[in-house]
């Protein structure tokens, strides 16, 4: 083979080689074809993007998420958590919906107009199955009240509205000096925390069951701040038939109109309130509104004369 011929095949193979080493090198990655960005070691390994949503905690509860930083008062230290959370802690939730149901008054069906309050923050507010407060209503004014409860954290169900908070923590003192001690069980309730509360019993109980015993999400008293569930200090019978007969559930209904609250289920208006007898469950009204109706044995549905019609 000549030398000339030599030359031209080493040129032609240092032009193949050069050729390849520049198709390969110059082709994208994987990485880079999915939109992949390799980390340079600037930001931390896992770090999610500022801009996304963070992930619900399975574990914290609504009363937790929705706690509120206000007042600076503290109740007595306990463990004991809302009877309502432990009923229902094995119950499937569904915390963004409920039955779609309109709620009616107790005697005509789940069929009669509903009402929005025009004023929900007055202490006379009216909430019923009928009346409801105005959608994600939430109090501006929620306090602690320095009373006993039986739980010792700071979360939602420890709050209520100023007045009443003032007018509860009277009550608590003035039944020490009668030898009655009294316990907070739960008082302020969210719109959301209502609503898995309710669907949780709905899944247990059936609606129709769980509608004598639980407010409608938007329909419950716990909702305006002015209403809270009591015990006697020891927790038992907290928000169970038990209760009535006891010390503190007489002492309840004897006192309570003295201090601006009522007994808001009382015996034997299920026809009227549409709710079951709840000796625990108090609401602040005022003391002019309160010693009325406790003077006449009535309601407050029976007070504003908003009875419902039975069919």
């Amino acid at each position: 083979m000549s030398k000339t011929v030599k030359i031209v095949i080493l040129f032609v193979v240092v032009i193949a080689i050069g050729w390849g080493i520049g198709k390969y090198t110059s082709a994208p990655s994987a990485s880079e074809e999915e939109g992949t960005v390799v980390s340079d070691g600037s930001t931390l390994q896992g770090q999610p993007d500022a801009s996304a949503e963070p992930a619900p905690v399975a574990s914290v509860s609504p009363d937790e998420q929705d706690q509120e930083a206000s007042g600076n008062n503290t109740g007595a230290e306990g463990s004991t958590a809302d009877p309502e959370e432990n009923d229902s802690e094995n119950a499937a939730t569904n915390p963004t919906s409920v039955v779609t149901n309109k709620p009616g008054t107790p005697d005509s069906g789940n069929n009669a107009a509903e009402l929005t309050a025009a004023e929900p923050e007055s202490m006379s507010v009216m909430v019923n199955k009928q009346y409801k407060l105005p959608d994600k209503y939430k109090p501006s004014d929620l306090v602690y009240p320095n009373v006993r409860f039986l739980f010792s954290e700071k979360i939602e169900k420890r709050m209520m509205r100023r007045t009443a908070a003032g007018a509860l923590e009277e009550m608590f003192a003035g039944a020490k000096k009668d030898g009655i001690q009294l316990a907070g069980v739960s008082a302020y309730r969210s719109e959301k925390t209502q609503t898995r509360l309710f669907n949780n019993y709905v899944d247990r109980d059936g609606e129709e069951k769980a509608r004598t015993y639980s407010a409608v999400p938007g329909h419950s008293e716990h909702q305006t701040g002015l209403a809270i569930d009591i015990s006697g200090s020891d927790g038992k019978c907290a928000a169970e038939s038990c209760f009535a007969g006891t010390p503190e559930a007489d002492w309840l209904a004897s006192h309570a109109a003295e201090y601006g609250f009522i007994i808001r289920y009382p015996e034997g208006k299920q026809s009227i309130t549409g709710y079951k007898y709840e000796p625990w469950h108090v609401r602040y009204v005022g003391k002019e509104i309160a010693v009325s109706i406790a003077e006449k044995g009535i309601t407050l549905e029976e007070y504003f004369d908003v009875v419902p019609v039975s069919n």
